[in-house]
């Protein structure tokens, strides 16, 4: 039976997890895979750490040469997090000729061009399913499921905290503020929030997944992003009483060379799939030429559902002879012809608070009408003496368009734009 060597660098929450399913599993993968995984070799600082998980004093090394220079040692296992360290270990152990399975979303956007030409070069794997959704299996389907299609588009709920945090502004009425301080104090958010609320952290998995998906380099500098950090629990019910969840979205486009991806908070009607993942799970939409729509579903993050992802791909990289690559040209920049769309189209909530005067909705009526947008529904209510509250919804428009027309009514003495979300499709 073949005999593959790991080695795990870190020891944290993921490479925990990974640790403990290779060696609680190792049996069934003999089995089942007909490959025997041994965790050769681990990398990490806190000796008692790795000792308390049950790793054997000999094989816990002190620095990367000891890991990437031990002969029996194939596959390197990068979860140590961040990206200069982590960038240095995983090029020293693929100059080194190693295979590496990486969970480092931050690292792959940025900097994939530069790893897998090192892979390429020394025939070294180099694999990350880990790296987006966690426990789901994105991107094996996109790589090995949907191969045959060409993916028009994707939309998904890719990161659990910013899902937790809405879920529980939804079913508990929970201001912002209120229902972040909850998450982080059960640990679904770090002390410092801003790469999950802000978007940083979707935006890094969708120019993974779209560069996959549409066959092109997708640079995360080009994701339009917004975060979700003004977000109000009055927004969440008034998109309710129309009918609507509040998601934070990710979403990618394909037509000709033309792409569009972008972040941000979003309403979906509430039959649309999406609508109903909650908590901290994710899920990802796709839509195939052939295949029609797709949903991958499940758990997002965690030491067991990432490091079931990783030894995913440490058991496709121990049992598959051919290293597979990019479909496309992996380079730093986009291919030039591509074009990235910024004024993109788009359904809008738009709540203002106006003065309680005649003639105030046909005033802001006009200013849509001469930006080319049209109203769907409108709603209104008492705010307090003198002013109410107005809620419109427009049909499919431009961004731009939105953001002057919403300019000009802020100009203006009677109106003034609370909130502003887009509604999906």
């Amino acid at each position: 039976m073949k005999k593959v060597g790991v080695a795990i660098l870190g020891l944290g929450v993921v490479g925990g997890g990974t640790y403990r399913i290779l060696t609680e599993k190792r049996e069934f993968y003999r089995e089942t895979q007909g490959v025997d995984l041994v965790v050769e070799s681990v990398l990490e600082l806190d000796r008692e750490r790795a000792l308390a998980l049950g790793v054997p004093q000999e094989k816990i090394a002190s620095n990367i040469a000891e890991v990437v220079y031990n002969p029996d040692v194939n596959i390197v296992v990068e979860v140590i997090g961040g990206v200069e360290a982590a960038r240095e270990y995983v090029l020293t152990a693929l100059n080194a000729g190693k295979t590496v399975v990486t969970s480092n979303k931050e690292l792959i956007s940025k900097y994939s061009h530069e790893l897998e030409r090192a892979a390429r070069r020394q025939n070294a794997g180099l694999y990350y399913e880990a790296s987006c959704v966690g426990g789901v299996p994105v991107i094996r389907t996109l790589l090995d499921g949907v191969q045959s299609n060409c993916i028009t588009s994707m939309m998904g709920i890719i990161n659990g905290t910013t899902n937790y945090i809405l879920t529980r502004m939804a079913r508990e009425g929970l201001g912002y503020e209120e229902a972040l301080a909850e998450a982080q104090a059960l640990g679904f958010a770090e002390a410092d929030p801003t790469a999950d609320v802000e978007g940083y952290d979707s935006a890094y998995k969708l120019s993974i997944l779209a560069s996959l998906a549409f066959h092109t380099k997708v640079p995360v500098a080009k994701v339009f992003r917004e975060g979700m950090t003004n977000v109000s629990a009055e927004d969440i019910r008034d998109g309710e009483a129309l009918g609507y969840v509040l998601k934070m979205l990710a979403i990618g486009k394909r037509t000709g060379n033309h792409v569009e991806v972008r972040v941000h908070p979003a309403f979906l009607k509430k039959d649309h799939p999406l609508a109903s993942v909650n908590d901290s799970f994710n899920a990802v939409h796709l839509t195939g030429d052939s295949v029609g729509d797709i949903m991958l579903y499940g758990r997002g993050a965690g030491a067991l559902p990432t490091g079931s992802a990783i030894v995913s791909d440490i058991i496709y990289a121990a049992t598959h002879g051919e290293n597979k690559y990019s479909t496309f040209k992996n380079t730093a920049a986009a291919d030039k012809d591509i074009s990235f769309v910024s004024d993109f189209k788009s359904a809008y909530y738009l709540r203002f608070s106006v003065s309680d005067e005649t003639g105030v909705l046909s005033r802001i009526a006009s200013v849509f009408g001469k930006h080319n947008i049209s109203i769907f529904e409108i709603t209104q209510r008492a705010k307090q003496p003198g002013s109410m509250t107005l809620v419109i919804v427009t049909h499919e428009t431009h961004e731009l368009a939105v953001r002057s027309a919403v300019a000009k009514i802020n100009a203006m003495d009677f109106a003034r734009a609370e909130s502003i979300l887009r509604v999906a499709n």
